[in-house]
């Protein structure tokens, strides 16, 4: 199987040559390597050696959340098998990673597509990094969750402390510290009536 002496050859040389962290993260000011020094690195020695990097995802999560400001963030979670094909006889070895990436557009799967290549391709390769694990080019600041409208109205509702307890049992764990101050604010409220 060829693919091996390929990976180890793409391996060798990236090892002489690494890939700087050029690029700065605007809103936090740290120095990253993007998914672009990458490529430009990768590119040339996957084609002198005949190695081919095939992606596909395999799962993907999507969660909206809330910004700062109040506008909509998706934060998506990929998982990509990366298929490494020696082009000489079609021997394959598959890499796995996960790929995560907030975005308020439509580019939170690209973002976390580029995230899973790029360390994928970080560990095959074992390419040479200094001090912590980079980070996206950009940083987002979530706001806490939100309380569910339902649940608010449920709570509200409640005329007696059992009812409310009732309500509480049917949360789960992450409901329950999200609701927990409108929780204990209803039963005080009913505790005194």
């Amino acid at each position: 199987m060829k693919v091996y002496e390929k990976i180890a050859a793409v391996t060798a040389e990236l090892s002489k040559i690494g890939i700087s962290k050029d690029s700065k993260n605007q809103s936090q000011g740290y120095a990253f390597r993007g998914i672009d020094a990458v490529y430009g690195a990768l590119s040339p020695l996957l084609s002198k050696h005949g190695l081919c990097i095939l992606p596909r995802v395999t799962d993907r999560q999507v969660i909206e959340r809330q910004n700062r400001q109040g506008t909509a963030l998706f934060y998506v979670t990929l998982t990509v098998e990366f298929d490494f094909v020696a082009a000489e006889d079609g021997s394959k070895h598959t890499v796995i990673t996960v790929g995560e990436a907030m975005d308020s557009g439509d580019k939170a799967s690209n973002k976390a597509m580029s995230a899973a290549y790029k360390y994928a391709a970080f560990q095959a390769f074992c390419i040479p990094t200094e001090g912590d694990n980079d980070a996206d080019s950009q940083t987002h600041e979530v706001a806490a969750a939100t309380t569910d409208p339902a649940v608010e109205a449920a709570v509200q509702l409640a005329a007696t402390i059992e009812e409310l307890n009732g309500i509480w049992k049917s949360l789960n764990a992450s409901e329950r510290k999200v609701h927990l101050s409108l929780f204990s604010e209803k039963k005080s409220k009913l505790a005194s009536a």
